[in-house]
């Protein structure tokens, strides 16, 4: 019986070690945490968004790193199956705006419950220990070393996620192990994280959250991204929802000029917003500018919007112009944050970079340098915008690395 050791108890290394052991493999799941899927905790805001309920090539197409590399792995474990397996593990899913799929019960820990008990049912056993290497002999894996002891192994399948979230144990130990054995890995870099504001527009808005804005990515002035949903200004920038999935678009910050527009009521055109705005100034027709924009929008925002406008903020109402009008109207409709870069990576959901897939087998998820090493998940040099994308690529990879591990 071949003897198969699975590195990180992740969303993708549970995959891995339940599908190797129902393949008939012995299977050794080392953890270094106390606890197995900590990041799955914490993705979907505590709901784990499980997958997206589409076809593979809408996966690919949400994917801007190396897509092809996934056709064998979306091919043998594609979104529907994800969705089955969980189903048939116990868990109800449903399926919200984007195609997002959740549980019914909205708790990643129903998911992660259903992982351990589908690895304890396939008789996989758990050893909570750090790997700090992994042991090759005449080019071929032989085990992995831990600070305790030495097992044995006839493969290894190394599941350590990324760099992002290092508090739930993604510290880079997958690319150490790569980079030991020969594999080339490129520079970790954050992905789906908040963005740096360059300037100082978002620090006086610092804590306001907003609704049903649109936003559209700007790089070297050519549009890149727009979507509609919840953001947040912080002290540093910009973070929440709908900026974590515009970040991912932003890969090259030092190269690149940057700049989001924040659409601050995209249900208006902007005929029917001035209808509005003549409303409002004729109801505060004898007030200050500054005092007449309350029924519009959240009272820390009208200092930033009457600055970027323009309009001196104690003219009176009556006095606006129609050219003043129209600059108000565009900063409504175009409200500008320049973009100076993303927060460090240990703020971020994912990581973009790791293991070069050139010298993977996308069919097996095999190293093409050492015989008997695999590769699943985030550790790998591909990664997705959000929607459910991401965990599909781990469970697909995890899925693919673990049947294929077994077949030897």
């Amino acid at each position: 019986m071949l003897t198969i050791a699975v590195v990180g108890g992740g969303a993708a290394g549970l995959m891995a070690a339940g599908m190797a052991a129902r393949g008939g493999a012995r299977v050794l799941l080392f953890e270094k945490n106390q606890k197995v899927g900590r990041k799955l905790f914490i993705t979907g805001k505590g709901r784990c968004n499980v997958c997206n309920d589409c076809d593979a090539q809408t996966v690919l197409a949400n994917v801007p790193c190396n897509p092809r590399f996934l056709y064998s792995a979306l091919d043998a474990f594609s979104p529907a199956d994800v969705k089955a397996f969980f189903v048939q593990e116990g868990v109800p899913l449903m399926t919200e705006r984007g195609n997002r799929v959740f549980p019914v019960s909205d708790k990643a820990a129903d998911i992660i419950d259903a992982l351990y008990r589908f690895v304890r049912r396939e008789g996989v056993k758990l050893v909570q220990e750090e790997v700090c290497e992994i042991a090759t002999q005449d080019a071929r894996v032989s085990g992995v070393r831990t600070a305790r002891s030495f097992y044995g192994a006839d493969r290894v399948i190394v599941a350590t996620g990324g760099a992002s979230y290092p508090a739930t144990g993604s510290t880079g130990d997958g690319y150490r192990f790569a980079k030991a054995l020969g594999h080339t890995v490129s520079p970790a870099r954050p992905s789906l994280v908040p963005l740096v504001e360059a300037g100082a527009l978002c620090r006086e808005m610092m804590g306001l959250s907003l609704k049903n804005v649109s936003v559209t990515v700007f790089e070297d002035n050519k549009k890149v991204y727009e979507d509609f949903g919840e953001m947040l200004f912080t002290h540093f920038g910009v973070s929440g929802p709908l900026i974590l999935s515009a970040s991912a678009h932003m890969r090259h910050f030092g190269s690149k000029a940057y700049r989001l527009e924040i659409d601050l009521k995209p249900a208006l055109d902007r005929k029917t917003l001035d209808k509005r705005l003549l409303s409002d100034f004729e109801k505060h027709k004898n007030s200050d500018f500054i005092n007449a924009l309350g029924e519009l929008l959240p009272r820390k925002m009208i200092p930033v919007v009457v600055q970027a406008s323009g309009i001196d903020p104690h003219a009176k109402v009556n006095s606006i112009t129609k050219e003043q009008r129209r600059r108000l109207l565009d900063t409504l409709k175009a409200f500008q944050v320049g973009i100076s870069g993303a927060r460090p990576i240990s703020e971020a959901i994912i990581t973009s970079g790791g293991v070069s897939v050139r010298e993977i087998s996308p069919k097996t998820m095999g190293s093409k340098k050492v015989d008997g090493l695999f590769f699943a998940g985030e550790v790998l040099d591909v990664d997705a915008y959000t929607g459910g994308f991401n965990l599909q690529i781990a469970w697909s990879t995890g899925y693919l690395a673990g049947v294929s591990a077994a077949q030897g």
